[in-house]
């Protein structure tokens, strides 16, 4: 095998690992959206008092504070996982081609 190839297939271990770690984060995320929409449904049944933990401590709140907060951290985390599903596209692309190379490169020789 000649260097070319060899730093190929070291490119390939990088990129697959790099798909590993936004796997990861996007299924995070995912957990993370589930509990925020899970704590908006509770919200529509909730009666006074609600509390909001913060650090160790919990304060008290109002229902539409609440819902306000929980909405903006799900559309920051929707618009996070856009832009990892971009960043996997991507990925996705360069893996196809650089393992299209390495194949080609393995089978002509």
């Amino acid at each position: 095998m000649d260097k070319k190839t060899e730093e190929k297939i070291s490119q390939l271990q990088l990129l697959e690992q790099n798909m590993q770690n936004f796997s990861m984060q996007k299924q995070n995320f995912q957990t993370q959206l589930m509990e925020i929409e899970n704590a908006l449904k509770e919200l529509e049944h909730a009666k006074a008092p609600l509390f909001k933990i913060v650090g160790n401590i919990m304060i008290a709140s109002d229902k539409s504070h609440l819902e306000k907060d929980l909405n903006s951290k799900k559309d920051i985390l929707n618009l996070r996982m856009k832009s990892i599903t971009k960043q996997e596209d991507s990925i996705k692309e360069k893996l196809k081609g650089i393992q299209d190379e390495v194949m080609t490169e393995l089978q002509g020789k």
